[in-house]
């Protein structure tokens, strides 16, 4: 939100897609980069940073937005 240049593309998102759109934010956030070069997941690296608490919210609404998701290996 601080920045021009994400509030500009959050707009035209928004004006493209619509209602497709979801809600949470993923802000930038160190444990985020950082997680990548120990080669394991955001929720392993810091389960409490800002990053993965936002990406379980992103999670939970597309579930809550598409219903059960099952996923075949």
């Amino acid at each position: 939100p601080r920045n021009n240049l994400a509030q500009d593309v959050s707009f035209e998102l928004e004006s493209h897609f619509g209602k497709n759109v979801l809600n949470t934010i993923i802000p930038r956030n160190v444990k985020l980069s950082e997680a990548p070069s120990f080669g394991i997941p955001v929720i392993s690296y810091d389960a409490r940073c800002k990053g993965s608490i936002s990406y379980l919210n992103l999670a939970k609404e597309v579930v809550d937005k598409n219903g059960t998701v099952k996923v075949e290996w």
